[in-house]
């Protein structure tokens, strides 16, 4: 008979976990004001909040922790970064910073200005608000396919070109770049295929636009190129990945993700401008070049992460548990953003909260009541994320409003599946009864989500 699937790794040191009362929960949930991120980390059964820095690291990498060279300059734990950076994507230029947010924060203190317009597909949160802070419009230029959660095309994440066209030719001058996430987190964790990739690199030349790929999940967009994309299964991760780049200008990385590090990221380029213009925000805000804000030590781990994970048997474990889960949920009949993402399920609350209206916010709603179940902690990613619109100060309602369950690398296995499944289960025999969901107290006015307060109604 044919051997059943396992993980591509042995555990080799665990942590404990507590299941709490569903009393305990009401009051923690009441005193972190129904926002899940303020909750403590001891009061979660579960923890699907990110996915980002909480994966668990390789006994590799916990050993390349103890050769990190903490050199204030020329560290060679930067170099060996370097070297791996630049095989894998093909840019010269590297700029280490202590994550995501903040290597956007680098390269778009040097390239956005206020009255700039930054098309691409479905930004995240903290890209959005990274370029409206800077009194700049992300447009969002993702095909519409994606707002369709129960429809299945194997790469809901790319760019819709004649939108992408359109906007340069209605804004040319007011566009210093185009950025592509892949894979698209907001949209689902869904990939952009290497089709669509060339499309954009195609109306970017046209135009004489250059193009960054927010790259926190570009192993797993290689891999769904892999298995999903035509001329592709021959082709190891590597050189998908590096055939990716090669799209594009430079990227943004959250090695938090897809270099499984606790803490880390960076900025790459083939542009010497854009290395010349972003390191002295860098040295302003991060550090010195060759540790930006991270570590020596971490570095040498985040370079061993980024090798291993762009074999193929790391991200088929991976995402192999993202579509177990996936399948239990079908067996429920619980609607979520189909097919499967690569890092995360995201439930379509207003399809399960049916009563909840949307100024109610459902995703948040439906946020709450999966903890208060089982202790799970998830995070919306819909209407509360979406922030208001910067002009008319208005909730922007108009795109998807999501529950995202976040799988963090190598930490659960499918037993707590199971128990996300039967949670939501429980939530989704009862959604009947649900018929209000929260108000906003007080909100921040940039990425309310993170430290918003709410009360149920």
């Amino acid at each position: 008979m044919e051997l059943p699937f396992a993980e591509s790794w042995k555990i080799k040191m665990v942590e404990p976990i507590r299941k709490s009362t569903r009393q305990e929960r009401e009051q923690w949930l009441k005193e972190a004001h129904y926002n899940v991120f303020q909750l403590k980390s001891e009061q979660v059964y579960i923890d699907l909040i990110t996915d980002s820095g909480t994966g668990a690291m390789s006994d590799r990498q916990w050993a390349g922790i103890m050769l990190g060279d903490e050199s204030y300059a020329g560290a060679s734990s930067f170099f060996k970064l370097k070297e791996v950076i630049t095989r894998l994507t093909g840019f010269e230029y590297v700029i280490p910073t202590h994550q995501g947010r903040a290597a956007e924060n680098v390269l778009f203190s040097y390239l956005v200005h206020e009255g700039d317009i930054i098309p691409g597909n479905s930004h995240f949160d903290t890209t959005k608000g990274h370029i409206e802070s800077r009194k700049a419009i992300a447009l969002d230029c993702t095909i519409d396919e994606a707002r369709q959660t129960q429809l299945e095309i194997p790469f809901k994440g790319n760019v819709d070109p004649a939108k992408l066209e359109k906007a340069l030719q209605e804004h040319h001058s007011r566009i210093p770049f185009i950025i592509v996430t892949i894979t698209n987190n907001t949209a689902g964790g869904q990939p952009v295929s290497m089709q669509n990739l060339r499309e954009v690199r195609n109306i970017a030349d046209k135009y004489n636009k250059p193009v960054i790929f927010d790259s926190a999940r570009f192993a797993e967009n290689a891999y769904f190129i892999k298995t999903r994309e035509e001329g592709y299964q021959d082709k190891s991760i590597k050189e998908i990945t590096k055939e990716m780049f090669a799209l594009a200008d430079g990227m943004t990385m959250s090695a938090k993700k897809d270099g499984i590090v606790n803490m880390g990221g960076f900025i790459a380029t083939r542009r010497q401008d854009w290395y010349e213009g972003a390191k002295g925000f860098c040295v302003q805000f991060e550090g010195y070049l060759t540790y930006g804000g991270m570590n020596g030590r971490d570095m040498n781990a985040l370079a061993i992460g980024l090798d291993e994970n762009t074999k193929f048997n790391n991200l088929e474990t991976r995402i192999r548990q993202i579509e177990y889960l996936a399948k239990k949920l079908d067996e429920y009949g619980i609607p979520y953003q189909r097919p499967a993402g690569g890092h995360a399920i995201f439930v379509d609350a207003p399809k399960v909260l049916t009563h909840v209206p949307k100024e109610e916010f459902p995703a948040q709603t439906l946020t709450v009541e999966l903890y208060l179940e089982a202790g799970i902690r998830g995070c919306e990613i819909g209407y509360l994320l979406a922030d208001r619109d910067p002009v008319t100060r208005e909730n922007r309602f108009n795109g998807l409003d999501l529950l995202r369950l976040a799988i963090p690398r190598r930490v659960y296995t499918d037993n707590h599946m199971n128990v996300i499944a039967a949670a939501l289960k429980n939530v989704y025999d009862r959604r009947e009864t649900i018929t209000r969901g929260v108000r906003i107290t007080w909100e921040a006015p940039l990425m309310r989500h993170f430290t918003v307060q709410l009360e149920r109604l």
